[in-house]
């Protein structure tokens, strides 16, 4: 792995004009500690995200950092990327204005990009260090943390932290990225799916002086909502196979005691009719949601995309899915049918009701079944058919 010999630190500021100088003088501070961390040049960008105060102005006199300007409020991702584009470090870096992140960390996790061979360094203020994040946002970090973890399968101690370093080679990959205040942790979702090499190196945080921007329930939502729909446009299969076996479960603990009770009596008491209807239409749910993240699976191997290829469903998968389908219509059948024999031959119906229902929401996830199976193979198809005329072709 080549070592980075420049280090470009992104600052997005908005309204910071009481603390962007005591910052940038910390940042500049930093060209010792880095050039023994390997980093020869240091280029430091602010970003005046339209700004309504002096923080401009304060900028301005440090003729060592350059000044980017928005004339109007952008947004913390867009004045990142902003900041980004206009870099010319083979390491790109950002923290906030605020001093909450401390720069004189820079050369440890530049180090872990040198070292370590990592494509993404993350200040990590859960790893250890001292932290004085307050605890409403302390609990809300650890549950986005613990979410990417399941989500990603690889684990994950800050999945939102304001101070990281990458290579420039990695922002490719990573991009697009959002406008707003959930630029990180759409970050982390993108690197880890992207296959970068994330390694996490603890840092000290101090939470500002004065009113944060952040809103805690407001952006907290925000976070929450980009980050599994981030991760559901890499691994649709894992977000909505999880949905599905979870309503399937539901389904079977509430539909045991009624199918029991009806058994033992050959009767279903009212109040356990709608229990039935019930886990009826919460099964057929969970087998569609299951079915579409196949589907979606699926499709994600036809559009054209530099990122690493979705994760190729089994032909096992599909023969399940047409065995599956075809048993389901053949019990729906079979529970339906000495109800509909009776009303041909007599004009009416002794059977319980709950048979014919039974039987027809089994024929319902049949077909539903079934025609998921005829979209995903067709789907599978189109996906492999570059690689099968490259085969016929013998080009490979």
């Amino acid at each position: 792995m080549s070592t980075a010999g420049s280090l470009s630190v992104v600052i997005p500021a908005y309204n910071e004009e009481n603390g962007i100088d005591a910052i940038l003088g910390r940042v500049l501070a930093q060209r010792e500690p880095l050039r023994a961390a390997g980093i020869d040049t240091l280029e430091v960008i602010v970003v005046d995200d339209g700004s309504r105060d002096r923080t401009a102005e304060r900028v301005a006199a440090h003729p060592d950092v350059r000044l980017v300007r928005h004339e109007t409020n952008h947004g913390y991702g867009a004045a990142l990327k902003t900041g980004f584009a206009a870099a010319s470090g083979d390491l790109l870096a950002f923290l906030d204005a605020d001093g909450t992140y401390p720069p004189e960390h820079f050369d440890a996790l530049c180090r872990a990009t040198n070292g370590d061979g990592a494509d993404l360094v993350v200040g990590s203020r859960r790893a250890g260090e001292a932290s004085g994040m307050p605890l409403v946002r302390r609990i809300g970090n650890a549950i986005f943390a613990t979410l990417l973890t399941l989500l990603a399968g690889r684990r994950v101690s800050d999945s939102a932290s304001g101070m990281r370093v990458f290579r420039r080679t990695a922002l490719p990959m990573l991009y697009p990225l959002p406008d707003g205040l959930n630029f990180t942790p759409v970050m982390s979702v993108r690197a880890l799916y992207e296959g970068l090499k994330v390694v996490e190196v603890p840092i000290p945080y101090e939470e500002r002086v004065g009113q944060s921007k952040l809103s805690v329930l407001k952006d907290g939502l925000r976070f929450l909502g980009s980050m599994v729909w981030t991760a559901t446009l890499y691994n649709p299969v894992g977000i909505f196979g999880v949905i599905g076996l979870v309503l399937l479960v539901l389904a079977a603990v509430f539909g045991v005691p009624p199918v029991l009770y009806y058994l033992q009596h050959r009767s279903v008491p009212e109040d356990r009719i709608y229990r039935l209807m019930t886990v009826l239409i919460i099964a057929t749910a969970g087998v569609n949601v299951i079915v579409f993240g196949l589907m979606s699976q699926a499709i994600l191997r036809l559009v054209p995309s530099t990122r690493p290829p979705a994760r190729t469903i089994s032909p096992r998968v599909h023969r399940v899915m047409a065995s599956a389908g075809a048993v389901l219509l053949a019990m729906g059948v079979a529970l339906m049918l000495p109800s509909f024999v009776e009303w041909i031959r007599t004009s009416h119906i002794t059977w319980h009701w709950s048979w014919f229902a039974a039987g027809g929401t089994l024929i319902l996830c049949g077909l539903q079944l079934s025609i998921w199976f005829v979209l995903l193979a067709m789907a599978h198809d189109l996906a492999s058919r570059p690689d099968r005329v490259r085969h016929d072709s013998r080009l490979d």
